[in-house]
């Protein structure tokens, strides 16, 4: 296997490895069934249904989940393979090194490089750098340009599809004002497209699928989970260079962190049945499953109780004049208020109301536009959106959930909303939309139909007498420098942000976020309609775990 690919490799797949995970799980304090509580008696209220179709997974289905790899003997074996691991990458590494500066010649203070190798490594090494909040600069790729720098050699895509998907993948670290990598995007999402109906050869199979793949969401922009799946099936267990004890760790972290997951599903399978409120609220979106998907993108693997806790808060999102959803919400503020004044002496009930204050105000709003048939302006429509689509309420409770010792000036500037909330929640709104449009507007009829207000497409159609490809150009151009803002929150390019005070963890949760919005809704509304491909999806990640052959584990 090539240095390069195995450190890409190691990267894509190894971010953690979970042992013994602890929960710190409390009941829920008002189990309401049937329609009493309190002895008071919930009126039939006629409303608008959703039509939802049920749950595809479950009650039972899901607390009958099990999985061997949560056993001792799984993850010794793991803890096995990762020492070989340790070993393996630092010898790779040292060669990569070695190999990257006898490729370099040196002529004074200008740097000579043979594109057919360089093309790939510096690119490779530009996002993986800035990645992880390096301020490399963009200048890296000039020595590509021509003479005047006006264009990328059009010679750099002659037999080095390698190197033009890696410079493909790095263009998306861009921020804004940063021209070359711009101009790297466009040159290289070009060559690539035409490259796709030249590459035959059998020998290409994988790097065709890789093209593909990257052509339909760049990594920068995916969900590390599913993605590293994705690279294990169909990318590296079926390379040449696969090395089997790099497969057989990849693999085996998975299950072992699926095995995990079914473990925190279930308890929050069980809570969910306990409010009864599937039950009592029929137009209600039983969606537990696919609220529990969310957090996996958003949480990594060491903060279970923080993905329990969040799935709570999604599946809570119901209007606030009913009572059995009041108190649902109400004993889930109090029971995450108390777990944190508990263990750091802080309470943070003033907060939270404030999140679902904010949250409720703007459903509100929505219910007073499609009540008075009102279709607002497109400034309107995201002023409003971007604290609707519940990012903000999402990211300032994921604060608390994984933030210890929890900074008071750090919690003042996460609620002024600043930007990298602001950009997480535009990432979701632009998603959707996005998404919507190509696939020909095809949730907007059912949205309408149980009241949702009018979306930025119709609305930005209206005021501006688009037709639909100028309002898709719209949003996809709004989407990529909504990224470009993202990426400069990354790198902490504003020394006076208020990003600054948020621990990274924090940041990082609020990125995940808008990248999970474009998992879940990549192929239609993979949340609310249940399509095929989210069945799929969810079943990889959640239920179905890798085969392992002539795994070595013993008692």
């Amino acid at each position: 296997m090539s240095c390069e690919s195995l450190i890409q490799f190691f990267f894509l797949n190894f971010p953690s490895l979970i042992r013994n995970p602890n929960y710190y799980c409390s009941s829920l304090k008002c189990n309401a069934t049937n329609s009493v509580c309190d002895d008071q008696i919930i009126p039939n209220t006629v409303r608008r249904t959703g039509n939802y179709n049920p749950s595809l997974w479950g009650f039972d289905y899901l607390q009958s989940l099990t999985s061997e790899y949560q056993e001792d003997k799984y993850l010794k074996r793991a803890s096995e393979l990762v020492e070989q691991v340790k070993m393996l990458l630092l010898d790779e590494i040292n060669r990569f090194l070695n190999s990257l500066y006898q490729h370099q010649l040196f002529n004074g203070d200008k740097k000579y490089y043979d594109h057919q190798m360089d093309l790939y490594s510096t690119s490779l090494g530009f996002r993986l750098l800035r990645q992880h909040g390096f301020r490399v600069s963009q200048d890296v790729f000039d020595c590509f340009k021509n003479e005047t720098g006006d264009y990328f050699e059009e010679s750099l895509g002659d037999d080095n599809t390698k190197g033009l998907l890696q410079l493909y993948e790095a263009s998306f670290l861009m921020t804004r004002g940063e021209n070359t990598l711009e101009l790297a995007r466009e040159f290289a999402t070009d060559l690539l497209r035409n490259k796709l109906d030249r590459i035959n050869d059998d020998n290409d199979v994988l790097l065709l699928t890789a093209v593909r793949h990257a052509l339909e969401l760049p990594i920068h922009w995916r969900v590390q989970r599913p993605n590293a799946r994705w690279f294990i099936e169909e990318a590296y267990a079926k390379s040449r260079d696969m090395n089997p004890i790099m497969l057989e760790l990849a693999k085996l972290d998975f299950n072992i962190v699926q095995a995990k997951h079914q473990q925190e599903l279930k308890h929050v399978s069980s809570w969910w049945e306990k409010t009864s409120i599937a039950k009592v609220l029929p137009f209600a979106l039983d969606r537990g499953v696919e609220n529990y998907l969310w957090t996996t993108g958003i949480f990594d693997p060491q903060y279970g109780y923080s993905r329990i806790m969040a799935t709570k808060v999604t599946m809570d999102k119901l209007p606030p004049y009913m009572q059995i959803c009041f108190l649902a919400l109400n004993n889930f503020v109090d029971e995450l208020a108390y777990d944190v004044l508990k263990q750091q002496g802080i309470l943070i009930i003033p907060h939270l109301r404030k999140s679902w204050g904010d949250l409720c105000k703007t459903y509100m709003q929505e219910a007073e536009w499609y009540y008075a048939k009102y279709t607002p302006t497109k400034e309107e429509y995201i002023e409003n959106a971007w604290i609707s689509i519940s990012a903000p309420a999402i990211v300032s409770q994921a604060y608390f959930l994984v933030t210890n010792p929890i900074d008071k000036e750090a919690v003042r500037s996460l609620y002024k909303y600043h930007n990298i909330v602001r950009c997480s929640s535009m990432i979701s709104i632009l998603t959707t939309l996005v998404l919507r449009l190509a696939n020909d507007l095809g949730t907007s009829s059912d949205e309408m139909s149980r009241g949702d207000v009018p979306k930025l497409i119709p609305c930005y159609m209206k005021e501006t007498g688009a037709n639909i490809e100028e309002a898709r150009e719209y949003v996809q151009s709004i989407m990529r420098e909504t990224w470009k803002k993202t990426n400069e929150e990354l790198l902490q390019l504003d020394i006076n942000a208020d990003s600054h005070l948020l621990p990274q963890n924090v940041i990082k949760i609020a990125v995940d976020l808008g990248r999970m919005a474009q998992y879940m809704y990549q192929h239609g509304d993979g949340h609310g309609i249940q399509n095929l491909e989210m069945k799929d999806r969810i079943s990889s990640l959640l239920f179905d775990p890798f085969l392992i052959q002539g795994i070595l584990v013993f008692p």
